[in-house]
């Protein structure tokens, strides 16, 4: 009698178990979507206007909005035309991260748009983000990507237009002078016809290669600089062409910043203006470095205050904002992950039950402890798993938060102490004090790097060698030899995480102590193992416990990967490290 009443018990447990999971998918089979395609339709032409008009934080919202209701597919027109504007706007306000984040998101749906106009928008993005960051080679691929697809005439000298701009950023000139000219003279801008021909947006491009073409002017000391200033400025005006007002004033008034201080003052102060009306990011900063170099006295302090708070406010918002960033996407795939396995766990469950379904009741009471049993392991391990995850999650988001409070405040302390203590009248005291503010934004971008989310697909290989040549300086010249022997697809995600973190910890290590001209990193497979050498040609004399203690960490990221770690003297000078793991 008791154990017929057990096995009622177990069986009804089960039984409970079961059953509102399957009532639940059948709930979710016959939910319906709503369809809001006509809102989102709405919302877009509210966010387009805005737009139109720069006004951003207005438009931002809308589009926001946009992607919460709309259906990627469904609306797909919509959801990554919205996806491509916010991409837009971050980058104007100087969040170049979260517009590359965003634009990146376009990429899977350009397959699926029949106009061209998407992968066109996009590639622009990463051509102005890339440049943004300096990174020439890769801005100009994306512009290259842009001018060969089958697009108007006006997008491909628009393409056209942004290869030229990387010639100009990469301070070759004539070459960029070369192409604006020919653009604007016989190209579709021109097509020997007059200016007041043209159409809104075409003068609105026309203006803007104008104006490149004075800055070119200007960086090579040519006076001519000047009538293109002035042209692009005429026309701007007449369009009332708020988001690109500002570069013209900023040209203007670095035109006379060494002949006429009083009128480099007058045209700064125009450009601080429209820079703030829409919010600009590299226009408020370009005005206010002008303003600093133009003014005297209690303006300058005051300026000066507004760049350091302007320049510190922006950088930890964008850090903060990709640390938010990456959390969000780990606790996704972290979700995506356990919800597998518990839909795994359960259809093993229910096909065991049916293969057990004329056996006797002993064995359906070994199969339903079995089953008890197994999702308790589960769950336990699965609660276990996300607490040490989220722990970890605080612990490295403390680190970096007291890493960046550390660098940060010591240095804005020093650049203040500076500040009261000299003469910034005085143009070497002026150009150390940017030259300060410069060192700031640099290092709060290398520690969002040093803690960005690491690659593992096909372009894992890329990304490390532009990791590895980021640490280079003029005093030290790094050797990469072997990177690309061997097929890094192979290597298991895990494992290519781990040498990322191990070669930049090798390297963290050069770049604290700076006394190497010489670096070299060689990478090498030999049959199931690969083999990582370091050696360099350090000055200082070593202490091999030192060395030990120092690559601690590098050792115990390497058990994880069952590798092997050695670090040892060279016999001249220098030390070397010595990595193997296995495939």
């Amino acid at each position: 009698m008791k154990t017929f009443t057990l096995v009622k018990v177990l069986i009804s447990t089960l039984f409970l178990l079961v059953v509102p999971i399957s009532c639940e998918k059948g709930k979710q089979v016959i939910e319906k979507k709503t369809d809001n395609t006509a809102e989102v339709r709405r919302l877009t032409i509210i966010g387009d206007a805005y737009f139109d008009k720069s006004e951003f934080s207005n438009a931002l919202q809308v589009y926001e909005k946009v992607i919460t209701i709309s259906d990627s597919v469904k609306d797909r027109v919509d959801y990554v035309d919205a996806l491509i504007s916010i991409a837009l706007i971050k980058e104007f306000e100087g969040n170049y991260l979260e517009s590359e984040a965003t634009a990146t998101k376009v990429l899977p749906h350009l397959k699926y748009l029949k106009k061209p106009r998407f992968a066109w928008e996009t590639y622009k993005i990463f051509v102005e983000n890339y440049l943004a960051a300096n990174d020439y080679d890769n801005a100009l691929i994306y512009a290259k990507k842009a001018y060969n697809l089958k697009t108007s005439a006006r997008r491909k000298t628009n393409a056209l237009a942004n290869i030229a701009l990387v010639y100009m950023r990469q301070k070759h000139y004539k070459k960029a002078i070369k192409v604006y000219k020919k653009l604007t003279t016989y190209g579709y801008y021109g097509n020997k016809k007059k200016t007041n021909t043209f159409k809104d947006f075409e003068l609105q491009d026309y203006a803007i290669m104008k104006n490149n073409i004075g800055i070119c002017y200007a960086d090579l000391g040519d006076s001519r600089a000047l009538l293109y200033y002035q042209e692009a400025l005429k026309i701007r005006l007449k369009l009332n062409d708020l988001s690109n007002l500002s570069h013209s004033y900023s040209g203007l008034s670095q035109f006379y910043l060494k002949s006429n201080l009083s009128l480099a003052k007058k045209y700064a102060k125009i450009a601080y203006k429209y820079s703030c009306k829409i919010n600009a990011y590299s226009q408020k900063k370009n005005a206010l470095k002008i303003l600093i170099k133009s003014s005297r006295g209690n303006e300058l302090k005051k300026y000066s205050e507004i760049y350091i708070q302007f320049t510190d406010s922006v950088n930890k918002s964008q850090l903060t904002q990709k640390e938010q960033s990456a959390n969000i996407k780990y606790n996704f795939k972290k979700d995506r992950e356990e919800n597998l396995e518990l839909k795994a766990q359960k259809a093993e469950d229910e096909l065991e039950m049916q293969r057990q379904k004329n056996r006797s009741i002993v064995s359906y009471i070994i199969i339903t402890v079995s089953a008890l049993s197994l999702l308790f392991v589960v769950f336990y391990i699965t609660k276990k798993g996300k607490r040490d995850r989220a722990n970890e999650i605080f612990k490295n988001e403390m680190r970096i938060s007291e890493k960046l409070q550390f660098e940060l405040e010591k240095d804005i302390d020093k650049i203040l102490l500076f500040t009261e203590k000299s003469d910034l009248e005085k143009e070497e005291n002026k150009e150390q004090f940017l030259s300060h503010l410069n060192n700031i934004y640099s290092k709060t971008r290398n520690i969002s790097r040093e803690n960005s989310e690491i690659l593992t697909d096909e372009n894992f290989e890329k990304v490390l060698k532009e990791m590895i040549s980021g640490y280079a300086t003029p005093n030290l010249n790094i050797l990469i030899n072997g990177l690309n022997a061997f097929s890094w697809s192979k290597i298991d995600r895990v494992k290519k995480i781990t040498v990322f973190r191990v070669v930049q910890e090798i390297f963290n290590q050069v770049k604290n102590h700076k006394n190497s001209s010489l670096a070299s990193i060689t990478f090498k497979m030999d049959q199931e193992e690969i083999i990582i050498t370091y050696a360099d040609n350090s000055s200082v004399t070593h202490d091999q416990n030192n060395l030990n203690e120092r690559f601690a960490n590098i050792e115990n990221r390497l058990k994880l990967i069952k590798g092997t770690f050695n670090v040892f003297l060279n016999q001249n000078q220098g030390f070397k490290v010595s990595i193997k793991f296995p495939i």
